[in-house]
């Protein structure tokens, strides 16, 4: 890549709480997906707690970590007595499942946007074929199901090929047939949605890009004077054929500058959520013509997207797509999104709030139990002296005695199924 570009290289790196926020959830929410499915991986899907804390050794956690981790989110896992065994087992709550199930079919549901979202990805690479395996590491973000091999490849032959490369060894998706309806980027639906608002007071935009800076970003007159000629830059689409383009000069190499731009916005628009780490990224840059340091070139454009270092120690560096986001929430969310913020909803409620729910269970269990135990009770001794009996004894003996026959008949089994079932939906 040319270092002739007209953006300042050194620019001060500008953080946002708001997306660093974000991925202060994020990092919960993925030790918690870590924890899903290794309980979901177990027969009846339950586990000990004594295996679990053996177990997630596996995953990095340390000794007795484990059990301290799952009391911390109530609302996800929940810690019960087995009742033969009688030692401590570890499964997800109903809320849990319900979410798992939510996202389940909100992936299944958007299939065919999965299948318009992986073609255009195709398009966008150089020879139109892609390693199955750097898509396989990138499902999640690119809302692409577990077998997508299967149920999104094998089943639409008629615009995906998957071969072994001979050379390789590995596995490649290729297009079958481009299809030009597709090559419209997002950030052109964009200009155009502008344009019919300014009219002619737009010709400025036919190349730009949606820029907002952090909070506290310094904007000296130089660099503006430098974006607002960057912005009227032309460029090459990241859908055009640029393969027989004489990349020597210093303006196809501005142009390249700017089109690597352009890629990586398109890639984040065909993101669920608007994000994808920079080492996923990487996986994509030759096949996509992208600078070697991701990093330092994504920095010089602050005010398009937006590097996390948050969620792992800064071991794991999150891009965001600036446009996408208004205050910390996706502007167009989707499906997937929603369930996938529900979990997120269910790491973040109080655990005091799941203790009070527990008391609350318990205290209307033994109200029920002391309300029929009185019912009952009144019932017999309004019954013995309906009929004459003295209440000289105990219940016990005027339920012996002939009369009370009949009232143990008035009191019959349905009553007691009756308040089984509150019990249940008492519980959740």
């Amino acid at each position: 890549m040319s270092q002739s570009t007209s953006i300042p290289k050194n620019l001060q790196r500008v953080r946002d709480h708001g997306y660093d926020n974000y991925m202060e959830v994020e990092k919960k929410t993925r030790k918690v997906l870590k924890f899903q499915e290794l309980i979901l991986s177990q027969f009846n899907q339950t586990i000990p707690v004594s295996r679990l804390d053996i177990l997630a050794r596996r995953l990095g956690f340390k000794q007795h970590e484990a059990g301290a981790f799952v009391l911390k989110f109530p609302h996800v896992f929940e810690i019960y007595e087995h009742p033969v065994q009688r030692i401590l087992y570890c499964r997800l709550t109903r809320k849990a499942h319900l979410q798992i199930e939510q996202q389940k079919r909100a992936v299944i549901a958007q299939i065919p946007d999965a299948v318009t979202r992986l073609r255009k990805l195709l398009m966008m690479s150089n020879n139109g074929r892609l390693r199955l395996e750097h898509i396989r590491i990138a499902r999640s973000e690119f809302g692409l199901p577990d077998d997508f091999e299967y149920s999104v490849v094998l089943k639409h032959p008629q615009f995906f090929r998957l071969f072994d490369a001979k050379e390789t060894r590995n596995k490649y998706i290729e297009i079958v047939e481009r299809d030009p309806s597709l090559t419209v980027c997002a950030i052109e639906r964009a200009r155009e949605r502008v344009y019919r608002e300014k009219g002619s007071d737009a010709e400025d935009i036919r190349f730009s890009f949606v820029v907002n800076f952090p909070p506290g970003f310094k904007i000296g007159k130089y660099f503006r004077i430098a974006m607002w000629k960057w912005q009227r830059l032309p460029y090459w689409s990241p859908y055009e054929d640029i393969s027989e383009y004489d990349m020597r000069s210093i303006e196809a190499q501005k142009r390249m500058e700017k089109r690597a731009v352009a890629t990586i916005h398109e890639m984040l628009s065909l993101t669920v959520e608007k994000k994808i780490t920079l080492e996923r990224i990487a996986h994509f840059r030759l096949a996509m013509y992208l600078p070697k340091k991701l990093k330092d070139f994504l920095l010089q454009h602050q005010g398009i997207f937006y590097i996390s270092t948050r969620g792992n120690h800064g071991k794991l560096h999150t891009v965001f797509l600036r446009e996408g986001y208004r205050r910390s929430e996706l502007v167009e969310p989707n499906d997937v999104y929603l369930a996938r913020r529900q979990l997120a909803e269910l790491v973040l409620l109080s655990p005091r709030k799941a203790t009070v729910d527990r008391e609350l269970v318990g205290y209307r269990r033994e109200r029920v139990g002391y309300d029929m135990e009185n019912s009952r009770t009144d019932y017999v001794e309004d019954k013995s002296v309906d009929f004459g009996v003295e209440n000289k004894g105990n219940v016990r003996d005027v339920l012996d005695s002939d009369i009370g026959s009949d009232v143990e008949s008035d009191f019959s089994d349905d009553d007691n199924h009756s308040v089984e079932v509150e019990d249940v939906d008492i519980t959740e």
